[in-house]
């Protein structure tokens, strides 16, 4: 059987949004939402929170006995600190055959979205050595000095028939500690692509993410 463990990687402190990983969302601390959603997927053996907060740690040990907390040492605390560095500490700490992980700010990502992502990679993995979700793109993009991307300006062709493009939305990340540590990366040399719903994606950066994901939790309550 193929051991799988989820981690979800949260800092005390967040710089543009403060407080963010434990700031109500819908009635509960907005890191709740992912974390339930991860031990609701049969696949998954284990969830494991990394942090360097006291709060959150104090909270688990309430909301989710069942979940394992690794304090984050010191030297991987600065907000600078890849993540792939902050990852590969974990591996370290964990048995496990595959390694998935996602954040906090991912609230309304689905069990179900996550159960496919498995399963999808456990299927191909003869052909894939990671995965990660993705938003697809179907507009006009270019760059900061005027040059087209994906399109050819002189052929106006409409959006939807632009071939699409895919943006990395750090919903999820699946691979092995093999991967991680001969890497030195959670994306392999041939990764999974897989398209996430575009309300599953919304991803808490900025104060108006924050609203958005209000309105959008408010009006699931509604529904």
């Amino acid at each position: 059987m193929t051991r799988i463990v989820a981690v979800v990687p949260m800092r005390h402190n967040s710089e543009r949004v403060k407080g963010k990983n434990y700031r109500p969302l819908a009635g509960r601390p907005l890191f709740h939402h992912i974390v339930q959603t991860l031990l609701d997927v049969p696949t998954i053996d284990e969830v494991v929170i990394d942090t360097d907060s006291d709060t959150i740690i104090n909270d688990v040990q309430d909301a989710f006995p069942s979940v394992r907390v690794l304090l984050r040492p010191e030297h991987l605390r600065a907000g600078e600190i890849p993540m792939n560095d902050v990852l590969l500490n974990t591996a370290e700490h964990v048995n496990a055959d595959v390694l998935l992980q996602t954040h906090s700010t991912n609230p309304f990502l689905s069990s179900a979205t996550i159960s496919s992502a498995i399963d999808r990679f456990l299927a191909h993995e003869d052909d894939c050595d990671s995965c990660f979700g993705v938003s697809r793109i179907q507009a006009r993009l270019w760059t900061a000095d005027a040059k087209p991307i994906n399109h050819d300006p002189a052929v106006l062709l409409r959006t939807q028939d632009l071939a699409p493009v895919y943006l990395e939305n750090s919903c999820f990340y699946i691979f092995t500690p093999e991967t991680l540590r001969t890497r030195g990366n959670r994306i392999g040399d041939r990764p999974l692509l897989v398209e996430v719903p575009a309300e599953e994606a919304i991803d808490i950066d900025e104060e108006s993410d924050f609203r958005l994901a209000q309105a959008v939790a408010a009006m699931r309550a509604q529904a």
